[in-house]
């Protein structure tokens, strides 16, 4: 059986501030029809003799991952979670692991969470004609015509043509000069590593064991200590807190002497900055990308990108970057997008949310916005999905004051337990042991005035919770 295993635990920065940690790049519709996760799902359902996928995400990132597969009709995949991040060669070890114990025989076909194909039958098509390779015993990766010369990806050197299709890899290259980018597009033997894969999962493990040994025997035994939790598996931090990171290309593919790729144009993209997200995207005559409330003069080549009804005008400017969200906004050269990721590291540096945190934050049960706040006090706006529910829990420092705008809302509050309609209001005593549902069929939504000397996320002291975070 051919096991899509779709690989979500990027981080996305520089994609700030639309993609953040809570909420990176693969989660966001950022091209094409709903999000890059949703996306690379959809295309592997086309797939011939496929099975349901299998799903490496991050902690943080297991709702959002559940959530959207859901929304493509994914009913029985399998989410693994990593509990902290090895790079990918770890990652396809817990997953081949997994496919193994289900079918000794499966193939794994290995897909990044957050790249964009433009021809979903071009994708089929090279994964079908790569099938009988990777039954020959082969590690394949897909190499992605180059179309220009780009210095922002890997390379493959093509080598001898294979009999099943495709080519040995002679030579995996890194991120070349401007110069050396134009002699590999002259050259035509060069392809851009897409870090897509296919190969039999027991062939990789078997591989893996070759060349990095010690990452698989750490793999095997945090592997071993999988438990199911809900709709997940969780792996026990310690034990892969020991396993050693490393990416497939350098644990496998540039060791293995079964390396070959196979060369497709099918539109691809790793949307992996804002100057390829303008690349991928559909322009106007100026050349400009531009999504939400804008406006331009003599304005061309640009990226313009609103949200929350924020209005961006640019006036005579050309070849800039210029993207707001509600509590940030990006300017930035086209040419220049790679290093959005340093904003991201002094943000870091300086004790800042907003390189992790969105004003809006997703949580299982719904959301909530952060409306205003200051010394002692925050306003949120809630919003509660229908017959969802937050944990039963109490906080050590601050009060809450609940006003319902529409819906209706469920309170526990100590030993009390009370409906609220549209209007009303209710008082969280600091200290009270206090649960939010909604018991209704329509979205509740609601207003939360905080008070307190300190109203921090992690003043919360979970009893009981249907999302397992107690």
């Amino acid at each position: 059986m051919l096991i899509p295993l779709i690989l979500s635990g990027g981080s996305g920065t520089r994609l700030w501030p639309v993609s953040r940690s809570n909420l990176p790049k693969q989660f966001l519709s950022l091209a094409g029809d709903g999000t890059l996760f949703e996306q690379t799902v959809r295309r592997t359902r086309q797939l011939p003799e496929v099975g349901p996928p299998l799903v490496v995400a991050s902690e943080d990132q297991r709702f959002l991952a559940a959530e959207q597969l859901r929304a493509t009709g994914i009913e029985r995949a399998t989410i693994m979670l990593e509990p902290l991040a090895r790079n990918t060669a770890p990652a396809i070890a817990l997953g081949a692991l997994q496919a193994a114990a289900s079918d000794p025989h499966a193939l794994l076909l290995v897909l990044p969470a957050d790249h964009l194909i433009g021809d979903g039958a071009q994708f089929v098509d090279a994964v079908t004609r790569a099938l009988p390779m990777a039954e020959a015993g082969w590690l394949v990766t897909f190499g992605i015509r180059p179309d220009r010369p780009e210095t922002g990806f890997g390379y493959i050197r093509r080598g001898e043509p294979l009999p099943e299709a495709g080519f040995r890899v002679q030579q995996f290259v890194e991120k070349p000069s401007a110069a050396v980018a134009e002699s590999y597009l002259a050259d035509g033997g060069y392809d851009w590593n897409s870090g897509m894969f296919l190969f039999k999962a027991a062939r990789f493990l078997e591989e893996l064991g070759l060349h990095a040994p010690e990452m698989l025997a750490a793999v095997r035994e945090a592997h071993a200590s999988a438990k199911a939790d809900l709709d997940f598996v969780r792996i026990d931090p310690t034990l892969f807190a020991q396993v050693p990171g490393d990416s497939i290309d350098y644990a496998v593919m540039e060791r293995t002497s079964r390396a070959a790729v196979l060369p497709v144009s099918c539109g691809w993209s790793d949307i992996g900055s804002w100057g390829a997200l303008w690349l991928a995207g559909e322009r106007d005559s100026d050349g400009n990308l531009r999504e939400g409330d804008t406006l331009t003069v003599d304005t061309h080549d640009s990226l313009l990108r609103s949200h929350d009804r924020h209005l961006i005008a640019a006036v005579g400017v050309r070849d800039l970057v210029v993207v707001t969200t509600p509590d940030a906004t990006l300017v930035a050269h086209r040419d220049a997008t790679q290093d959005v990721k340093k904003i991201v590291e002094q943000l870091k540096a300086s004790g800042r949310s907003e390189h992790s945190l969105h004003r809006v934050v997703l949580r299982p049960w719904g959301s909530y916005d952060s409306l205003e706040s200051a010394e002692r006090f925050q306003v949120k706006r809630i919003v509660v999905k229908p017959g969802a529910s937050l944990s039963l829990q109490k906080h050590h420092h601050r009060a809450e004051h609940w006003i319902v705008v529409s819906g209706t809302a469920e309170v526990t509050c100590d030993e009390k337990v009370f409906l609220l309609g549209e209007n009303q209001s209710t008082y969280i005593p600091l200290g009270s042991v206090h649960r939010l549902r909604n018991p209704g069929k329509v979205p509740l939504e609601l207003i939360e005035v905080q008070s307190g000397s300190y109203l921090g996320e992690d003043d919360i002291v979970r009893y009981d919770d249907v999302y397992g975070r107690a």
